[in-house]
């Protein structure tokens, strides 16, 4: 009953929460950003940024465009939280970007939009993040900027909201290009990064392999056992054929290389079938 409750709260968010996403390379965000609460004549706007860093990063670049913002997050003091919540709710600032945890009970009457900045890495987080706006039965917005790396956070949250959310790219034209979607995600795409550790047990069969391959426990990126050249002579480590198997070298096994969902070539910024 009470995952019944939850699936039909997601549901009852999606449904009254207008949602868009864009591929953007994570160093182009910034400007995309701006020119997007600009060209919109956003005039509030609800940002949620990763880290705090990131947020007090974009709160300044903001502001070097024209566009009063703020940051708010765990290391503002009580006082510039309230201060920069207060200046936000009456219109004397047209930005405010945040973490999660600083987020946390914020209570904003008819707020218009909401941007992921950058995805979060728990579905759950996105719908508290998107719910923040369309509430009391009015229409919201909420807009998400996708990079390569966040490609399984989005698999994710459609999974858990059980929702496509259309994607977009921009062209250089300045068009708004729909990117097509693959039906299904392949077996072999990576999980998205940070997944990894969910359930517990630490890494497996990505980054560092605890056996062998590529770093070896207590190895210091040494084989065991060696002093430069590996045991048995030869120039190739025990058991090994040229590239360690774990992390160490080339590309990593189910971490990055390539993912058979969906990638973004960067040339074009869209994503494609590997």
């Amino acid at each position: 009953m009470r995952s019944k409750s939850k699936s039909a709260a997601r549901n009852a968010t999606a449904d009254r929460v207008d949602q868009e996403a864009y591929v953007v390379a994570q160093n182009a965000k910034p400007q995309f950003l701006a020119e997007m609460i600009e060209q919109g004549e956003w005039t509030q706007v609800l940002v949620f940024s990763r880290t705090k860093h990131g947020a007090n990063k974009l709160a300044t670049h903001l502001d070097k465009q024209g566009i009063s913002a703020m940051a708010i997050h765990g290391n503002k003091s009580q006082s510039a939280r309230e201060r920069a919540l207060s200046m936000f709710k009456s219109n004397k600032i047209r930005v405010m970007v945040a973490t999660d945890i600083a987020a946390r009970g914020l209570d904003i009457a008819d707020l218009p939009h909401v941007v992921n900045y950058e995805l979060p890495n728990i579905p759950e987080d996105y719908v508290h993040r998107i719910g923040r706006t369309g509430r009391a039965g009015k229409a919201g917005n909420a807009v998400s900027l996708v990079s390569d790396v966040e490609e399984g956070y989005l698999w994710d949250i459609e999974k858990t909201m059980k929702k496509n959310i259309p994607l977009f790219r921009i062209d250089d034209r300045g068009e708004k290009i729909a990117v097509p979607r693959p039906a299904t995600r392949s077996k072999k795409s990576r999980p998205a990064p940070g997944q990894q550790n969910r359930g517990g047990g630490g890494r497996s069969g990505g980054g560092r392999s605890q056996g062998g391959g590529g770093r070896s426990q207590g190895g210091g990126g040494r084989p065991q056992g060696g002093g430069g050249r590996p045991q048995g002579g030869g120039g190739r480590p025990q058991g090994g054929g040229g590239r360690p198997q774990g992390g160490g070298g080339g590309r990593p096994q189910g971490g990055g290389g390539r993912s058979s969902g969906w990638r973004i070539e960067r040339s074009a910024e869209s994503f494609t079938r590997s």
